[in-house]
């Protein structure tokens, strides 16, 4: 029990960190344009991982550590699409080792022009938020994508590039260079909500973070 008042401070450290960085993303994204902004995040993300103690890359792996494989910003693949809302209830409960069953609330889904849709999710425990997990073609190939897809959106780690509420609808903004892979990609010891049928598309995405 004496690492546990470490472990919390340091996991609340990560996640002010990442809501921080998002921050930035969406400023910067403003200010000088999302490729700008893809170029800042990628170097956030890459010192997080190789150095805070909360990350999800062991201590031994991360002398070794490079940095993890990420495109050139493309933005053919930034889009904001508008959240359908459900037609029908549905719940998505995730079992994990450490958090008990964390409950997910199906909201609506974001339709994305060539590609499809995707399920758009809501966390119905303390803090809310929106979740928008992606699984695509290449995931679980050899130098493609994690094998349980991969993190759009995650606004309870502060995961949000951005979207709006007017005239009675909803729109959000899917940005695939952004996606990245959930700390399970890195370490079997951490629990992930990965990708289910509605968050898989058929096609690749060649863009966002692959497995290092």
């Amino acid at each position: 029990m004496t690492d546990v008042a470490p472990t919390a401070v340091e996991t609340a450290d990560w996640r002010l960190r990442t809501f921080a960085l998002y921050d930035e993303v969406r400023t910067m994204t403003a200010r000088s344009g999302a490729a700008a902004a893809h170029a800042l995040w990628v170097a956030g993300r890459d010192g997080m991982l190789a150095t805070h103690p909360a990350s999800a890359i062991t201590p031994d792996e991360r002398e070794t550590f490079r940095g993890v494989p990420v495109a050139r910003y493309d933005p053919a693949w930034r889009f904001e699409a508008t959240i359908e809302p459900a037609v029908a209830p549905r719940r998505w409960d995730v079992e994990t080792g450490t958090d008990g069953v964390v409950p997910f609330e199906l909201v609506g889904t974001a339709s994305v022009p060539d590609l499809g849709s995707l399920d758009v999710w809501r966390l119905t425990t303390y803090g809310g938020g929106l979740f928008v997990p992606v699984k695509d073609a290449l995931a679980g190939r050899s130098a493609g994508t994690y094998g349980g897809g991969r993190y759009l959106i995650d606004t309870i780690k502060g995961a949000w590039l951005g979207g709006g509420a007017a005239d009675g609808s909803a729109t959000i903004v899917l940005d695939f260079n952004f996606a990245y892979n959930p700390s399970c990609a890195y370490d079997e010891a951490w629990a992930c909500p990965l990708a289910q049928a509605g968050n898989t598309l058929p096609l690749e995405v060649p863009v966002g973070e692959r497995m290092p």
